[in-house]
């Protein structure tokens, strides 16, 4: 699924920052047991490593310079078993950030833990977010706790090429690939899946959105919460909500911002296909607004004429890489940004703009890979791809593969091949695939829980959202109507932060759907004030 990670709201807004119950859920109706659930050894071995976890507890200290946090922030970690069907065997350290609670000890109701997606972004910045508006009276009251997965950052990290091989530039793209691309892409796929395999061993099929979840519970543990507080971006909502399926009696409050479909027939393929689809109505929405703006881009008048000068764009780059690093690849990489977050528009239509009146340098600021960030971009793809792959079944036969993504190009062509090459490998997986379990919860085994949506998400779409809501029963969905930012939680409404932080601080929520205006579209004489930059290193995508 190309997902950024880190929801955009807060990725947004962040950049203007300086830079014990230990029982086992109860089979009376607490979860949906059956052949459904997870093998009992696994549960049994959750509850042996989080009663463990409780009683070490975390001790935090200063934060190592890698991690790139200020002194505010502390740092320590939590073990966790490698594998839960043997909790007395080996183990892996998860590091885990936090701020305390900056309100009046009577105020204080426990630990908030963040999620931000990918699979293979890291929540390490998490605790950050009590300087922004919309989490200051949330970060009064509680501890803000991040933490990198397991396979991310310093936390067992998975890896399965070089990064300078990750971030190799300038390279091909084709919106309607030619059977010798295929050819070399279905081999570069295969290799990518084999050098997973090698690097990583028999380890590599541990590293699951099941045990994600189970990590989760023995966290919750080891911060001395008998019921967590969770909030969960894009990805972060699938593994929240495989938690809130595997331990209801454990959950106090849930946030979902973006939340995956659930279904287990969409996990991951399906989903990935749907996602697509749904990018080129984002890429439409996009290229609408620069037409709208043509006085101050100069791109055309319609959106058709847009795409024409993007497609340009991308037939130039091919011949002649911008800078020497960009090249059809790289720009398509930049511009998959105005689907995830509109604040973005801008500063990718003046890059456009000023290309095609021949000054590259703004495109190639936006696009060129970053060497800085190669170790953590190629370690982020590695864990996106392991989960991903380790997660469900996938087609094994190429042509199911061509057949779908052929078909699916010819109605929605910005985003689908390049999608589905990054979820190649998954073809070619060596370690044993799960069969996903069924999200679902009964009316009373959960606490009301809160899903954050944009209705014209593409990363996560919105009727994904909704099916979420019908399956935990009891949930909330709050709507930002005719709005498309990926991960709306902290970001620029006012009505959606209003609901997120009552939630949170007292519990409160709509009966069960609320509605938000859509924040204004951006300005597009802004440009690049206060905005993030596009292309920061995103989990496997």
């Amino acid at each position: 699924m190309r997902n950024r990670g880190v929801g955009y709201g807060l990725a947004a807004a962040l950049g203007s920052l300086v830079l014990s119950a230990l029982t086992v859920p109860a089979a009376n109706g607490t979860a949906i047991r059956g052949h459904d659930e997870p093998p009992d050894p696994e549960i049994r071995g959750t509850a042996v490593a989080a009663a463990r976890a409780a009683a070490e507890g975390i001790a935090y200290g200063p934060c190592p310079d890698s991690e790139g946090l200020p002194e505010t922030v502390s740092c320590g970690s939590v073990e966790v078993p490698l594998d839960y069907a043997d909790p007395d065997g080996a183990r892996i350290a998860l590091t885990v950030s936090r701020i305390a609670a900056t309100g009046e000890p009577s105020e204080h109701q426990g630990a908030l833990v963040y999620n931000p997606g990918g699979p293979g972004a890291s929540g390490m910045f998490f605790p950050l977010v009590g300087g922004l508006d919309a989490f200051r009276r949330i970060a009064g009251a509680y501890d803000l706790v991040g933490y990198a997965p397991r396979g991310v950052g310093r936390s067992a990290p998975l890896s399965c090429e070089e990064p300078e091989r990750h971030i190799k530039a300038p390279s091909a793209s084709e919106t309607y690939p030619s059977p010798a691309f295929k050819r070399e892409r279905v081999a570069e796929a295969r290799a990518y899946a084999d050098g997973c395999a090698r690097r990583s061993g028999a380890k590599l099929r541990h590293y699951t959105s099941l045990n994600n979840a189970r990590d989760l519970d023995v966290l919750r543990a080891a911060l001395g919460q008998e019921k967590l507080t969770f909030m969960g971006a894009s990805y972060g909502t699938y593994f929240g909500a495989l938690y809130a399926t595997m331990f209801p009696s454990h959950v106090r409050r849930m946030v979902f911002d973006s939340a995956v479909h659930p279904a287990r027939e969409k996990i991951w393929y399906r989903n990935n296909l749907d996602q697509s689809f749904a990018f080129e109505r984002r890429w439409a929405d996009f290229r609408a607004w620069v037409a709208r703006h043509d006085g101050v881009f100069g791109l055309g008048t319609t959106p058709g004429a847009v795409a024409r000068r993007y497609d340009e764009v991308k037939a130039r780059l091919a011949v002649e890489p911008a800078g020497g690093k960009v090249g059809p690849a790289q720009l398509q990489s930049a511009f998959l940004g105005a689907g995830y977050y509109d604040g973005y528009w801008p500063v990718l239509a003046k890059a456009l703009s000023a290309y095609l009146r021949g000054d590259e340098k703004p495109l190639v600021r936006q696009a060129s890979p970053r060497e800085a960030w190669a170790a953590e971009s190629e370690n982020s793809r590695a864990v996106y791809t392991a989960i991903l792959c380790n997660d469900a079944p996938w087609p094994t036969e190429w042509a199911v593969w061509d057949r779908d993504n052929s078909a699916l190009a010819r109605k929605a062509p910005f985003e689908t091949w390049d999608n589905a090459w990054m979820n190649l490998p998954c073809a070619f997986w060596s370690p044993p695939r799960q069969r996903p379990l069924e999200v679902r919860t009964r009316w009373g085994a959960l606490p009301p829980v809160l899903i954050l949506a944009a209705e014209r998400d593409a990363a996560t779409p919105y009727e994904g959202q909704k099916e979420l809501a019908r399956r935990l029963k009891g949930a909330v969905l709050i709507t930002e109507e005719d709005a498309g930012t990926h991960g709306v939680g902290g970001g620029s409404n006012d009505c959606v932060n209003a609901y997120m932080e009552e939630y949170l601080l007292r519990g409160e929520a709509p009966v069960r759907r609320a509605s938000c205006a859509p924040h204004p579209e951006p300005d597009p004489v802004s440009l690049e004030r206060g905005m993030p930059q596009p292309g920061l290193p995103r989990p496997a995508v």
